[in-house]
């Protein structure tokens, strides 16, 4: 079976696209946007693809307006998320406690590293995130979500107005530039002791296939699943007793599941807390 599939370069899927992993019953024509995340929005409005992969927040709205995609249990992106919050330093500091009344940029409201950071300010900083001014530069992925946040004037980029000081800090964003300093004043050891409260790494991109492949040939859904999975194995693994940033398998997955999903309740992006086996069918739930 071919199948028209979209997905990054990782480690975990770098076997997979060179071939060093391969498939008597599928085979995989890979498209290719730069970023990979141009293509989500054709995977969700038009169904392009038929292995793809999807930011999880991107997925639970898709979910929420019942768009014909399934989750597969396979990672191939996971990642801490406190660096991706700056400020300009040539301005008072700023941290968390300083942001209420504040303008703060995003790509776009919807994306998985804002919701994250968001749910992180949240509920580990007590931030009211109704107390921050949104600006967006980006519609959402699904169509369907209205997003009523302030939208940046068109032609302007995140990073600019934030050098320019039109906007006081952004999410989802890094930069070498001397001008900006993190949000979080040592990001790397606050990720650590987030983790160490939390013990869950925050997923960003997982692999979604067409409902109508798993319903057409779930067997083909499995081979894809042990491809992915065959894929990491090849990857260099980590050293001791090294966090695993891409889990397979639902159980491994279930508290950065539940975590993302009741973020994204929280914040208004799915009308409520699905359970993390709604996320999945009865073919790749079961996969592991």
């Amino acid at each position: 079976m071919h199948l028209k599939t979209l997905l990054g370069d990782y480690p975990v899927t770098s076997a997979l696209k060179t071939g060093e992993v391969a498939s008597d019953s599928v085979t995989f024509e890979f498209a290719d946007f730069q970023p990979t995340n141009a293509g989500f929005k054709p995977m969700v409005r038009e169904g392009r693809f038929d292995v793809s992969e999807m930011a999880i927040v991107t997925y639970l709205i898709a979910k929420a307006y019942h768009k014909p995609m399934v989750l597969l249990p396979a990672v191939v992106m996971g990642r801490f998320q406190h660096e991706y919050a700056l400020y300009n330093r040539s301005h008072a500091p700023l941290t968390p406690a300083d942001l209420a009344g504040k303008r703060v940029g995003i790509r776009s409201f919807t994306t998985t590293t804002a919701a994250w950071i968001r749910g992180i300010l949240a509920n580990d900083y007590a931030v009211d995130l109704n107390s921050i001014r949104w600006v967006t530069f980006e519609e959402p992925h699904v169509a369907e979500y209205v997003d009523t946040t302030e939208r940046a004037p068109k032609g302007k980029k995140i990073l600019e107005m934030l050098a320019a000081g039109e906007l006081d800090a952004v999410l989802g964003e890094r930069s070498d530039d001397p001008r900006f300093a993190t949000l979080f004043a040592d990001p790397m050891a606050e990720a650590r002791a987030w983790y160490d409260r939390h013990g869950i790494v925050p997923i960003n991109h997982m692999v979604v296939v067409s409902e109508r492949l798993v319903q057409a040939n779930p067997d083909a859904v499995r081979e894809v699943f042990r491809l992915l999975k065959a894929s990491k194995a090849k990857a260099a693994k980590p050293a001791g007793d090294a966090i695993d940033f891409c889990p397979f398998g639902l159980e491994p997955q279930r508290k950065p599941l539940q975590e993302i999903v009741h973020y994204a309740a929280q914040q208004g992006l799915i009308p409520r807390a699905y359970a993390v086996e709604e996320l999945f069918d009865d073919t790749t739930r079961l996969l592991g």
